[in-house]
This record gives structure tokens, sequence and C-alpha cells, in this order.
């Protein structure tokens, strides 16, 4: 059954089982109130019968007395305690019931009692007769007329119920279609996504801030994330095969030159060897960088906590420094505690390091301080600089600025794209500004620890 027709269903069938729950409830209650009320009005009435027969029944005769009593619609008899009807008196419709049988209740009693199908008030009191004996008044009373109206009652109820019902069942879908039109037009939506294989949102027609709006508008964002990492999936397995496929081709070339003339050309052999090395190594590298981003990718094991700056900066400064031979001077502010990952920092120093050691020869700048609610760090070299054109894109996967120049550098275009996603990871900021032939300065800007 479609999770229309459920909601249709369900709502109906429960409104209905409710409603009659209600009216169920009403009937009965208001019932039991009319009947008690009888109830109250036959006892006060067999109060008076009793009482007057008490004081005048020594000058009067019991038909007489009882008659003057008796009510339209009912019945007065005086039950002796052998069950025996001493006096009886009927009034207006109320002959048949001189054909019930008589029972002696020695104290009060009051119920409502079905007699020939119709419900009657019955009292008994008991009072002392003419002969000195405790006898039973027993007056019974007609509600034909209550019962009527109870009647009256639930054919009203029941023409009020099958009202509500018809406008329930044409809200009931009305509603179900607004519930489910949202959820039919995700399925519309994903349907044609998968046939067509390209990426569709859908559209929102309404700003409700339901809860059916914030599914739409998060299958939206959905859509939108995957589309641009499909779009960065698509870029990165081209640029990948784009940069293998030169060491692969080379690999190949001398292999082949190997193959022929190996054997018999020992200059051709050592040249063939290296370069079928060198190559190896850069893919292997190149592959170290790409499973590194990867990972990045997915953002890793980082666990932010409050640190001191100043102490990974000279220690990240200091490996390099002996690592590359490479003069590295560092200025920080003291005592400037930063939320980050001490570890994640570090490589993120090396990756901007190694940039500034590979397109510079002069000594590399660290410069560590305060800044609005951050601390930033530069790292500035004076070396040979990018133009303005290609510093928005220096951070892209892939991208570099002059091949000529990375091919000898080492580089693949990856070591940027690298620090960013670190950056993004260690909720920082990371900037670049550089002027050809002056250097760059390559800028970190972490939040200051609360």
């Amino acid at each position: 059954m479609k999770l229309t027709n459920k909601i249709h269903v369900f709502t109906t069938v429960l409104f209905i089982v409710l409603l009659a729950l209600i009216n169920t409830a009403i009937y009965f209650s208001f019932s039991r109130i009319m009947y008690d009320s009888e109830l109250e009005q036959t006892k006060a009435q067999a109060d008076q019968v009793q009482a007057g027969i008490s004081a005048v029944q020594s000058a009067a005769a019991p038909q007489d007395l009882l008659r003057a009593y008796v009510p339209p619609r009912g019945m007065i008899t005086i039950v002796q305690g052998d069950d025996r009807g001493d006096a009886r008196v009927t009034g207006g419709s109320g002959q048949r019931l001189a054909e019930e049988e008589t029972e002696f209740y020695p104290g009060e009693r009051a119920e409502v009692r079905s007699i020939n199908d119709i419900p009657h008030a019955f009292i008994s009191l008991p009072i002392v007769w003419t002969d000195g004996d405790v006898a039973a008044l027993q007056l019974t009373e007609s509600l034909q007329a209550t019962a009527e109206n109870l009647n009256v009652l639930r054919i009203v109820l029941l023409v009020v119920s099958i009202g509500a019902i018809i406008p329930l069942f044409i809200s009931a879908r009305i509603l179900s279609k607004l519930i489910t039109n949202p959820i039919l037009s995700l399925i519309r939506t994903m349907n044609d996504i998968r046939s067509s294989g390209r990426f569709q949102q859908i559209e929102r027609t309404s700003s409700s801030k339901d809860e059916l709006d914030q599914m739409t508008e998060t299958f939206n964002k959905m859509i939108e994330q995957l589309e641009t990492n499909y779009e960065k999936q698509e870029q990165f397995v081209s640029n990948a095969s784009h940069e293998l496929k030169t060491p692969l081709t080379i690999i190949e070339s001398y292999s082949s030159l190997l193959k022929r003339r190996g054997k018999n050309d020992e200059a051709l052999f050592d040249e063939s060897v290296e370069a079928i090395h060198s190559e190896a190594l850069r893919m292997r590298d190149l592959t170290q960088q790409l499973l590194l981003l990867a990972k990045q990718d997915e953002q890793g094991s980082v666990t932010l906590s409050n640190h001191t700056v100043t102490p990974i900066l000279e220690a990240a400064s200091s490996s390099f420094e002996r690592a590359y031979q490479r003069q590295v001077t560092l200025h920080a502010e003291e005592e400037m505690v930063v939320k980050t990952d001490p570890q994640k920092l570090k490589q993120l120093m090396y990756i901007l390091l190694d940039n500034a050691h590979k397109y510079s020869e002069e000594k590399i700048e660290v410069h560590a301080f305060r800044t609005e609610g951050f601390v930033e760090i530069q790292i500035k070299d004076t070396g040979i600089g990018i133009s303005s054109e290609h510093v928005k894109k220096v951070f892209d996967r892939f991208y570099q600025v002059d091949e000529a120049r990375t091919s000898t550098s080492g580089g693949y275009g990856l070591g940027l794209s690298l620090a960013k996603e670190l950056a993004r990871v260690l909720e920082a900021e990371i900037m670049l500004t550089s002027e050809q032939g002056k250097g760059t300065t390559a800028a970190i800007l972490l939040p200051i620890a609360k």
C-alpha cells in the first residue's frame, strides 16, 4: 500500500474510532445523568406518598390513599413481608404494570428497571401499614419520555458523526498528499538522477521551515555537495592520469631501448637504468602525496587542544633547518596559546617551508604575532615569486605555475592543496601573497584559545 493511502486510511480510521468512543461516552454519561435525575424525582414522590399515607391512613381506605398519589404513567404497590401485595393502584397508561410480580424489600431500594422493553424508575420504601406491620411502599414510574429523548440523542450523534466523517475523509486525503508530495518529488528526482546521470535539485515551492521543507533543503545541499565532490573526483583522476602518463612513458621508452640494445651498449644501459630509477622515485613520491592528500580529505585523526604556538614553530623551523641546511629565522611573541593539533601544524609548516626552500636561495623568515583574535604565522622568502594571475589557483590540485621549473624542483602541484586541507581540519585560514622577483609570503591564521 502506498504511503499516501496508508496515511489516508490510518487518519480516517483513527478519527472514526475516536469519534465513536467520544460519542459513546457522551451518550452513556448523558443517559446516566438523566436516569439518575429521574430516580431522584421518583424518590421525592415516594417520600411524599410515604408521608401523606402515614398522616391520613387511618381516615381513608388504602386504595383511596394510594390513588391520590399514583403518577399518570406509574403504579403504587403496598407489599407485605410475605411478598403479598396488600394494595395496588395504577394510573393512566400504567395498567400493564399490574401484571408484574411483587417482591418485599425490607430497606430502601432505588433502581431503573426494564418492563416490557421500557425503562421504569423503581423506588421501594419501608412504611407502617394500617395493620401495624412494616410493609414496603413501592412506586414504579415509566421513563418512556426519557428513553425517547435518548433515542433522539443517539440519532443526533450518529448524524453528526456521519457529517464529520465526510469532510474528514477529504481533509485526510489532502493531508496525505501534502505530506507525501515532497517525498514523491524526492523519488522522482532520484530516479531522474539515476536514469540521466546528471545531478538535479528539488525545486522548493515554499519556505515553511517544517520538517518536509528541511528534508528538501538537506537533499539539495547533499546533491550540491555530491556534485562538487564528483567534479573534484573527475578533475583529480584526470590530473593524476596526466601526471602519471609522463613517467610511465619514459619508463616504457627506456625499457624498450634496454630490450633492443641494452645488452650491447653499456652507456645506454646506465642511462636507461638511471632514468627508470629516477621516474620510479618520482612516481613513488607522487603516489605518496596523492595518498596523503586523500587521507586529509577524510580529515584523519585530528585532536584539537590548547597549545603554546612558539615551541611548535621552533621545533618545525629547527628540524627543517637541520634537514636542508637552510637558514630559517624565527620571530615570535611569547605566550601565544592556540587551539590546534601540534603534529598537523608542523606538517603544514613543513609544506610551506619546503615551498620557500624550492623557490628561493636566501634565508627563510618565520614571524608569529597576535592579530584580532588570531595568531598569524607568516613564512616569507625572497625568491622568484608568483604573478597575481596564478596566486588564486595555486591551492588547486596539480596546478603548476611553471612546469619546467616544477620538473627541476621536484613538485607536482599537490603541496599547497595539501596545505589547504590541513588548514581546514585545523580550523585555520591560509593565505598566499606574492610578487614576481620579490618573494612570497604564506600566512596561517589560527584562532586564539579561549
